[in-house]
């Protein structure tokens, strides 16, 4: 079939999200300027750059009911400080309990039921039960096109300035994958842990 976005498609849901997968799963926390603080995962996440290290997660759409941004958008623009907790198995449910959209004020921590650690460099806490945190400065925020003004979808892009590993997912110098345990995000209410793992080598050239 073909088809086009925004058009009569005759699916059950638009198949675009079902398509680009798996995406890694941004579970950003950040805090306002009154120090109260957020938590909320964002599935349009992604490293981009390695010097210096940078991430993006996008806010699109269903933005605050009084036309304002998602909590996560206000609070990284207003303290130029956010953190990116790695999802895994042991966290699903905690991950998916901080998607509810809470009224500005709740405190995310609390309803996910997860324990709120100090960063290093940054004011936003990270959850302290996952094995990985980015913590991360603000670089720049890029409006993209959007259908609605009143709900646009912002690229909000950070720069890695401390990372935390848990010792028990290093083996021999190397991150491992199976003890780190990562869910991704898949189409509609669906979500993957890791399955078959291969490498392959870059080719040289010639």
């Amino acid at each position: 079939m073909f088809l086009r976005p925004g058009a009569p498609h005759g699916l059950r849901h638009n198949p675009f999200n079902a398509i680009v997968v798996p995406r890694p799963i941004g579970w950003i926390s950040s805090v306002d300027t009154d120090g109260v603080a957020n938590l909320a995962p964002y599935s349009f996440f992604n490293a981009v750059a390695y010097t210096p290290p940078q991430v993006i997660f996008a806010a699109t759409g269903n933005h605050a009911t009084d036309g304002g941004l998602k909590d996560t958008v206000a609070n990284v623009e207003a303290t130029k400080e956010f953190v990116v907790n790695l999802a895994t198995w042991d966290l699903r449910e905690a991950m998916n309990r901080s998607a509810a959209p809470a009224p500005h004020g709740v405190d995310e921590f609390t309803l996910a039921r997860v324990t709120a650690a100090p960063a290093q460099l940054v004011r936003p806490p990270r959850v302290k039960e996952s094995p990985v945190h980015l913590e991360c400065r603000h670089v720049q925020t890029v409006r993209l096109l959007s259908a609605d003004p009143a709900a646009p979808n912002l690229l909000v892009v950070g720069e890695v300035v401390g990372i935390h590993i848990d010792d028990a997912i290093l083996v021999d110098g190397l991150v491992d994958y199976r003890r780190m345990q990562p869910i991704a995000r898949l189409g509609y209410h669906d979500y993957a842990s890791l399955g078959e793992i291969f490498a392959m080598q870059r080719p040289g050239w010639p």
